[in-house]
């Protein structure tokens, strides 16, 4: 087995505990993160149906025209703010915030405070 699949297995570890600690916490519908070497996505999913509610990605054509040569924080500022909006149209004020594996810094951190700043709740 090599070093890649044991980082592997610690990364999802670590996801999978910090999704098991939101549950015990709380039954809000959870904002889940992914974050690439260059693009950032959520979701904010309703796991006691298992529908995804809402979501934004800096894959979205209208996202990636308007954020060509941007910062990658800056790029998660304005996914943040684009997923408190969406999440707002479809009838959600308060999310479980899922950082997963990632660390709460930088990308994660900017898309979290845009998200807070635009109005959802966490």
């Amino acid at each position: 087995m090599s070093s890649t699949f044991h980082k592997h297995q610690r990364r999802h570890g670590k996801a999978v505990s910090v999704r098991r600690r939101l549950r015990q916490v709380t039954n809000r519908p959870r904002m889940s993160v992914f974050r690439s070497l260059g693009n950032i996505s959520v979701q904010i999913i309703d796991d006691l149906r298992g529908h995804t509610l809402a979501s934004a990605s800096s894959l979205e054509k209208d996202l990636r025209v308007a954020t060509k040569g941007v910062r990658k924080t800056d790029v998660a500022k304005r996914v943040g703010a684009l997923i408190a909006e969406r999440a707002r149209r479809a009838g959600v004020a308060k999310v479980a915030f899922d950082r997963g594996a990632y660390k709460y810094h930088g990308r994660i951190k900017a898309l979290a405070d845009a998200a807070r700043e635009a109005g959802l709740e966490f």
